[in-house]
């Protein structure tokens, strides 16, 4: 069954229920209502029987009946089929003597004299023109005393109960009109109502269809704060998620195949260049006086491929927390010396100048070869980026217990979308530079951005196209409170 119909079948129970009872507790109600209105009409009938018909002495009793009123008031009420009886201080009947009037029992008795107006129901014997029938009659008995409290006379006032049950079917009748017509309208508000709900989750069953074959550009409407709303605010929230996360992949897979295309490039060369040295030496065909300089090429293309592969290896632990960090503090000012040192000459082949800026009381907490990695790499990236320019290092310790160490070059600099990806792996900022002899990967930055990471420190990057690029990188120069020694 479609959720429209069991929606539409819930709301019609619920309004058709909610019906049912409250016309169920309508009949009661006017049930009590009508008999507590007739037993009112039938006590202002026994106190107009009292007034004119029963005749009290001076001294407040019984005396007699006035027939000629009485009788006038049964001919008024004949055609509601109204008896009146009345009953003197002796509980016996005074009027009428025809035997049908209901006999008051003594519990009855001891009530009517203590004031008590009583009501009941009885089946009664009528005789008319040789007609034998039992009525089903409800009555009032009403006292009436003096001014000592003693009773003067017992009015009992009958009306038979097929006239109030015939105003119950006037009722039940419109009763059971109000109750079709509001079962109409249950069946039409029930439909509205699921054709609402429904029309609502469908929209959300169409929007995921859509998402389904691809499209991550369709939201949902919301209006409201409901459940459904909330519902649809998630799948929004949803599908923002899916479309960075499948864009994200697509830009990920463009990276790997370009990846794959460099390496597999990078690769091409040093092995191309050793395979042709080893054929030249293993058939002589390489002078006497040049095979030292081919065994250095040799040696230099296989260094180029183990750095290569030691790169994807180094990114892949880092990334999964696989290295083990041994932290110690470290004089900064020592480590930047010894890489200036060790980068002077591709500075000097760049027609580069380093000015460091550092002093000899700055220290840095970390693990000393993957501090180390972290400064040459962005040493070495800011060399390949920067032609006859300076590279400036400084190095500080500020008041949070951290070292903070900036390297800035005079370089090509880069745009605000190169800085977006600078993290990324595999990104190159220019790929014309693919091929020098320390950019083979473009894994470098990414793996200084790991490591700080794996330091619990932060690295962020300014640069402005054709006016250079500054990394400033954050450590704490302190040993963390509980932090562990090593970092698996």
């Amino acid at each position: 069954m479609k959720l429209l119909y069991q929606q539409m079948l819930a709301f019609f129970a619920v309004i058709f229920t909610t019906v049912i009872i409250f016309g169920l507790a309508f009949i009661q109600f006017s049930n009590r209502m009508v008999y507590q209105d007739t037993w009112k009409q039938l006590e202002s009938y026994a106190d107009s029987v009292f007034q004119q018909s029963i005749v009290v002495n001076s001294n407040g009793e019984f005396e007699g009946i006035q027939m000629a009123g009485l009788e006038n008031s049964e001919r008024l009420l004949a055609n509601q089929s109204i008896h009146f009886t009345i009953y003197n201080k002796q509980n016996t009947i005074a009027y009428p003597k025809t035997g049908i009037s209901p006999n008051i029992s003594k519990s009855q008795w001891t009530k009517l004299k203590a004031g008590e107006t009583l009501t009941t129901k009885s089946d009664r014997r009528f005789n008319q023109a040789g007609n034998s029938r039992t009525q089903s009659m409800t009555d009032i008995i009403k006292p009436y005393r003096n001014e000592s409290g003693e009773i003067i006379a017992v009015v009992s006032v009958g009306s038979p109960v097929a006239n109030i049950q015939s105003n119950m079917r006037k009722i039940q009748h419109n009763l059971l009109i109000a109750f079709l017509i509001s079962g109409l309208a249950a069946i039409v508000i029930a439909y509205g109502l699921a054709k609402y709900s429904v029309s609502r989750i469908d929209r959300i069953r169409k929007a995921a269809h859509k998402i389904g074959e691809g499209n991550f550009d369709i939201t949902v409407p919301t209006k409201g704060n409901d459940e459904i709303d909330g519902l649809a605010s998630d799948f929004n929230h949803m599908t923002k998620s899916l479309k960075a996360s499948n864009e994200e992949i697509k830009r990920q897979e463009q990276r790997r195949r370009e990846f794959l295309a460099d390496a597999a490039h990078e690769m091409r060369t040093p092995l191309t260049t050793i395979n042709g040295l080893l054929e030249g030496l293993t058939y002589d065909a390489i002078p006497e006086e040049s095979r030292e300089e081919s065994l250095q090429l040799m040696s230099n293309e296989t260094k180029r491929l183990i750095r290569l592969v030691n790169d994807n290896l180094d990114y892949e632990k880092i990334r999964t927390n696989q290295i083990i960090l041994n932290w110690h503090e470290i004089n900064v000012h020592e480590v930047v010396n010894n890489l200036v040192e060790q980068l002077q000459k591709k500075a000097n082949e760049a027609k580069d100048q380093f000015i460091t800026q550092v002093s000899d009381k700055v220290t840095v907490y970390a693990d000393y070869d993957r501090f180390v990695q972290i400064m040459f790499n962005i040493m070495q990236n800011s060399i390949q980026f920067t032609t006859g320019g300076t590279i400036t290092i400084t190095a500080r310790n500020d008041a949070d217990k951290n070292c903070i160490i900036s390297i800035s070059d005079t370089g090509i600099g880069m745009s605000e979308d190169q800085m977006k990806n600078i993290w990324e792996r595999y990104y190159k900022a220019d790929a014309s530079r693919k091929n020098t002899k320390y950019g083979e990967s473009g894994l470098g930055m990414a793996i200084v951005h790991q490591l700080v990471k794996a330091h619990k420190g932060t690295i962020s990057v300014a640069s402005e196209l054709g006016k250079g690029t500054t990394f400033t990188v954050q450590l704490p120069y302190e040993e963390p409170k509980n932090e562990k020694k090593s970092l698996k």
